[in-house]
């Protein structure tokens, strides 16, 4: 087997999903306790967002459309350029997120932070406003374990990976999972 692939394969078994201070004692139950997560906002109709920088914006983006399309949830994407620009130059980029999030994130809302390194100032300060407005929060995260994000997630998913590629391709998968998952439920 190529050496890329046992390497994602080893880190995707080692992968850490918890609940606060509740470790999933599997992956199974781990992606079982995240779709339950998104179920409960799925059915209150609570808007999600997705955010990432770089390759974690990409997922995000995509994942803001397979949610809606697929899973049928309220989702909301920040990437809209006018309104990216428009934060980045009047608040600062480690406030592209938190901005809008202030506006437009209401109680039971959910925010999706997805960052790589977990320490992203934009990202951090998104999860601090969606705390703020009384939303939860699900992070993806890898590198170092005590990443900034993923001691602030409600719901946490660690990759013990300081690859891009590979901590990337995880985050994208277990999501994809996620709102596949939710569409085979519904069938």
């Amino acid at each position: 087997m190529n050496k890329y692939i046992e390497e994602l394969m080893e880190k995707l078994n080692t992968t850490e999903i918890d609940q606060g201070d509740i470790r999933a004692i599997s992956y199974d139950s781990g992606i079982q306790m995240l779709i339950e997560k998104f179920l409960v906002h799925k059915k209150k109709q609570s808007k999600v967002f997705f955010i990432g920088n770089g390759g974690s914006s990409a997922i995000a983006s995509h994942m803001t459309a397979d949610f809606m399309k697929n899973g049928k949830m309220n989702t909301y994407s920040l990437y809209d350029n006018a309104v990216t620009t428009c934060m980045g130059n009047d608040y600062g980029y480690e406030f592209v997120f938190s901005k809008p999030l202030e506006f437009l994130m209401k109680p039971d809302d959910l925010l999706v932070a997805i960052s790589s390194s977990g320490n992203s100032q934009n990202i951090v300060n998104a999860i601090h406003a969606a705390h703020q407005c009384s939303g939860s929060v699900v992070t993806f995260t890898g590198f170092l374990p005590g990443n900034t994000a993923r001691k602030l997630g409600d719901a946490n998913v660690y990759v013990p990976c300081e690859k891009y590629g590979i901590v990337e391709s995880i985050h994208n998968l277990i999501l994809q999972q996620i709102v596949d998952s939710i569409m085979e439920q519904e069938q």
